[in-house]
């Protein structure tokens, strides 16, 4: 299963976006107002939203100003959560999140509208950087 947010554009560079994204602390301010648990630990951080399950997101690469990629410390729940980067001027660029999951139909079908309103919640508090 593959979900894109919109492209959002940040009014800094791609330089200091990766960066933010680079310090896994920082995805705290990005999280939906209904986050009831976040911990940062080493290269990874867990985090829960009400009325869901603890998920722990694990940094799995990053290509310097462009990309991260995170993604689920369990292989039950296969998945990754890449933040694409691309510099549009000194002082502007765009984020595009893609999420991409190994889930079976029945999975998909339940996770597929929740997970696309966080991509996208995460992508708009990416822009009001």
């Amino acid at each position: 299963m593959n979900l894109e947010s919109r492209q959002v554009t940040v009014k800094k560079s791609a330089k200091e976006v990766f960066e933010f994204l680079s310090n896994l602390g920082n995805f705290e301010q990005l999280m939906p107002e209904n986050t009831q648990k976040f911990e940062v630990d080493g290269d990874s951080f867990l985090f829960a939203l009400k009325g869901m399950p603890e998920i722990r997101l694990v940094l799995k690469s990053k290509t310097e100003y462009s990309n991260i990629t995170l993604g689920a410390a369990s292989s039950k729940l296969p998945f990754t959560l890449a933040g694409n980067i691309n510099e549009v001027s000194e002082n502007q660029s765009k984020v595009q999140l893609v999420f991409n999951g190994d889930f079976n139909p029945m999975m998909a079908m339940m996770v597929k509208k929740p997970l696309g309103k966080f991509i996208e919640v995460l992508a708009e508090n990416i822009a009001k950087l």
